[in-house]
């Protein structure tokens, strides 16, 4: 029964720990909430784990407790991030700057020549056209 209470106790400590690593490194705010709630959830389990061992009842108000408080701190979050503007919070990797970066040369590139040419762009705004299945 020891051994096991043992592997338990490691291998919830470890989670914990590699919940924090993962909410140290993000990206996203997200990311982040996630591996926090998976922290709580470990402290709900060792919290268990301790009044499975100890054949202690009264603890359950503090499993009760924590549930909440991960819910409602999840729950939170969640609302928070719905109303924040896509990529808004999150931090880019040189790789997606430098991409983001490319393309918008490229797209300033063939507007460009676009209006050199006198072609339109799909940005371009437009006003009506031929009917569907129309033949020029």
């Amino acid at each position: 029964m020891n051994v096991v209470v043992v592997i338990c106790g490691v291998l919830l400590t470890v989670g914990a720990l590699l919940a924090i690593v993962r909410a140290e490194k993000g990206p996203s705010m997200l990311d982040r909430t996630i591996a926090l709630d998976i922290v709580v959830t470990t402290m709900i389990a060792a919290v268990a784990l301790y009044a499975a061992v100890n054949r202690r009842a009264d603890v359950v108000p503090i499993l009760v407790v924590l549930s909440l408080v991960g819910f409602v701190g999840s729950v939170t979050i969640a609302r928070f991030a719905a109303v924040e503007p896509e990529g808004e919070g999150r931090v880019l990797t040189r790789e997606e700057i430098a991409a983001m970066e490319a393309e918008r040369i490229e797209s300033e590139t063939v507007a460009e020549e676009s209006r050199r040419s006198g072609r339109r762009t799909s940005n371009d705004e437009h006003h009506g056209g031929g009917a569907e299945g129309e033949v020029r």
